[in-house]
C-alpha cells in the first residue's frame, strides 16, 4: 500500500518542487528525504488521508531547512521564483496539490537537451527510475547515466530552460518531442522484453493524455496499448491470438479512433490504426494487408524515415509476396546497424527458398541485436532453418 502510494505521488511531488524551487536537485533531494519521513512514520501511524499533501509539506520543511543553511542558494533560487511567478499556476487537484506534472514532460524533454538525455531525465524524474535502473534499461555503465542525467540538469539550469508548458504557438512544435521520449522508453522496453518499463511508458502516457487530451497524445497511448496486448517476445505468425489482452486492444482501439477524429492524422494516430488493424484480424492471412500498406503509405509521408520504408516492405510482403517486399526493402546508410533490416531480409529471403542467402542475413541480425531477447529470436529461426535443411536432405 505504501510503495503504491510513493509510485503514485512521486512524480506529481517533484513537479511541485521543481516549479516552486526551480532547481531539479534540490527537488530531488528534498523529495527524498520526505519519503524516507514517511517510510519512518506511516507504518507506525497510518497512511494519512492526504499523503500527496502530507509529502509536500515535509518536502517543503526540508526545503525550507536547507535554503537557510545556504544564503547564496537560497537567493539565487529566489530569483528564479520570481520569474517562475509570472507564469500561471497549474490547476489543483481533488486533494489541493497543484499537478505540475506536464510542465515536467515538458521540461524533461526540452529540445535545448540531447536526445538521450531527455530520455534518461524523464525515466529519472518522470518514472522515479534510479540512476541504476535507467543504466540498466539503456544498457550502459551506471556512471554513464549518470553524467547523462547531471549533464541534463546543468543544461537546464544554465540555459534557464523554463518549467512551464509551451503556449499554443509553441505547443505543435514541442509536443512531438515529448511523444518521441515516451515512445521511446515504451519501444525499448518492449524490444528487450522489458516489461517493467513498458508498462511505465503506457503509465505515463496514461499520466500525459490525462493532463492534455490531445489527438496525437490519444495516438500514442492507443498505440502503446495495442502493442503490448501482443507477444512482443514471438513473431506474429506464431503467436496465440486468444492470449492477447482483449481490454487492452479495446482501450487502443478506441483511442486510434479519437485520435484520427477532427482533422488530418498525425503519426501516432496512424501507427495506431495500423496496431489496431492487426489486433483486429483472427490470423496473420486474413489481415487487412492493402489497408495496412495503404497506411504506411500516409505515414511516410507525415513521417519519411528509413524505419517506415522498411515495415511497410515487410506490410507489401505479405499482400504482394516475398519478392515484392524484397524488392521494397530500403539501402539506407542509417540501418547499417539496425538489425530488424538483415532480419526482415532473412525471412524473405527464408520464404522464397533462398535458404544460404537467409541464414547469411540472419546471421547479420544476431551480430547487430543489442538485446538477449532479440538474440535468442534469430538463433530460434537460424536453428529452425538447419532443422529443416536437415529434414530436406
Amino acid at each position: 500500500m505504501i510503495e503504491q502510494v510513493f509510485r503514485e505521488e512521486r512524480g506529481r511531488l517533484l513537479a511541485v518542487l521543481v516549479h516552486r524551487y526551480g532547481d531539479l536537485d534540490l527537488a530531488e533531494e528534498v523529495c527524498s528525504e520526505a519519503v524516507e519521513a514517511a517510510l519512518r512514520t506511516w507504518p507506525r501511524d497510518g497512511v494519512p488521508a492526504k499523503p500527496g499533501a502530507w509529502l509536500l509539506t515535509t518536502a517543503r520543511r526540508k526545503a525550507l531547512d536547507r535554503l537557510r543553511r545556504d544564503k547564496a542558494y537560497a537567493q539565487r533560487l529566489a530569483l528564479i521564483a520570481a520569474e517562475g511567478e509570472r507564469h500561471e499556476p497549474a490547476p489543483e487537484l481533488a486533494d489541493g496539490l497543484p499537478d505540475e506534472r506536464l510542465r515536467l514532460f515538458f521540461t524533461c524533454a526540452h529540445p535545448a537537451l540531447a536526445p538521450e538525455d531527455r530520455t534518461a531525465l524523464t525515466l529519472r524524474c518522470l518514472a522515479g527510475m534510479e540512476t541504476p535502473e535507467v543504466a540498466r534499461a539503456f544498457l550502459v555503465p551506471t556512471a554513464t547515466m549518470a553524467q547523462r542525467i547531471v549533464r541534463a540538469k546543468k543544461r537546464i539550469r544554465e540555459a534557464r530552460i523554463p518549467f512551464r508548458v509551451p503556449g499554443p504557438d509553441e505547443l505543435p512544435a514541442r509536443l512531438p518531442g515529448v511523444l518521441q521520449v515516451l515512445y521511446l522508453v515504451f519501444t525499448t522496453g518492449y524490444a528487450d522484453d522489458r516489461v517493467d518499463l513498458a508498462q511505465e511508458a503506457v503509465r505515463l502516457g496514461r499520466i500525459l493524455y490525462r493532463l492534455l487530451p490531445a489527438r496525437e497524445v490519444a495516438g500514442l497511448l492507443g498505440l502503446m496499448l495495442l502493442t503490448r496486448a501482443r507477444n512482443g517476445t514471438v513473431p506474429l505468425e506464431e503467436q496465440d491470438r486468444t492470449r492477447w489482452d482483449a481490454s487492452a486492444i479495446a482501450e487502443g482501439t478506441t483511442l486510434a479512433e479519437t485520435s484520427l477524429t477532427g482533422g488530418p492524422p498525425g503519426p501516432y494516430g496512424v501507427q495506431a490504426a495500423i496496431a489496431a488493424l492487426h489486433a483486429e484480424a483472427p490470423s496473420v492471412a486474413e489481415t487487412d494487408w492493402a489497408q495496412i500498406v495503404a497506411l504506411y503509405d500516409v505515414l511516410y509521408r507525415l513521417s519519411p524515415g528509413p524505419v517506415v520504408a522498411l515495415n511497410r516492405a515487410a506490410a507489401l510482403a505479405l499482400r504482394d509476396g516475398p519478392e515484392a517486399g524484397l524488392a521494397a526493402l530500403p539501402a539506407d546508410a542509417e540501418l547499417r546497424t539496425y538489425p530488424l533490416l538483415p532480419a526482415t531480409r532473412a525471412d524473405l529471403l527464408e520464404r522464397l527458398g533462398r535458404t544460404a542467402e537467409a541464414i547469411a542475413s540472419y546471421e547479420e541480425a544476431l551480430r547487430l541485436a543489442g538485446s538477449d531477447a532479440e538474440r535468442d529470436r534469430l538463433r530460434n529461426r537460424l536453428d529452425r532453418i538447419g532443422q529443416n535443411t536437415k529434414l530436406g536432405e
